[in-house]
């Protein structure tokens, strides 16, 4: 796995060039993260809830850290990070996963500081491929890493 890290760019479009496919909306991934609880234990284990808008296509593990989000080839996926506690800071610092499954890039809404990750799934593979997500949580010098893995899932 590589760190796909500090490549920015502003916010894009979601389309492509697939005919029918177009119409496919973004599969949105985020982390929700009990900040307090992770920075007080000094790990995401069962500080960690991730969630996606694939649940309709097959994706499972939905509220654990080791989500399977189903994807096929051409697929727009949208890493997010949401905190529990309103006033914490949460940040996606690096989204780690085999290149040519795809290459994740941050970007910035536009009008704000507040970033996210996306990437376009390059290939349809077998098996899973698994990822991990770096976060920066309060005021942490170091990235807190995923310690289970989700993984990206092809539909069969």
């Amino acid at each position: 796995m590589t760190a796909a890290k500090h490549q920015t760019s502003g916010a894009g479009s979601a389309g492509g060039g697939r005919g029918r496919d177009d119409e496919r909306r973004p599969i949105s991934i985020a982390a929700v993260i009990d900040v307090v609880g992770a920075l007080a234990t000094g790990a995401l284990h069962r500080n960690l809830y991730l969630y996606d808008t694939g649940k309709a296509a097959g994706s499972t593990g939905h509220g654990t850290e080791q989500l399977r989000t189903v994807v096929r080839a051409g697929d727009q996926l949208l890493w997010s990070a949401i905190p529990l506690e309103c006033e914490a800071y949460l940040a996606i610092d690096a989204v780690e996963i085999d290149p040519s499954v795809c290459e994740p890039i941050r970007k910035i809404y536009p009008g704000t500081d507040i970033s996210y990750w996306t990437g376009t799934v390059k290939k349809d593979a077998i098996p899973a491929t698994p990822y991990r997500i770096a976060f920066l949580l309060g005021s942490r010098n170091e990235p807190m890493v995923t310690e289970l893995s989700p993984l990206l899932a092809w539909e069969r």
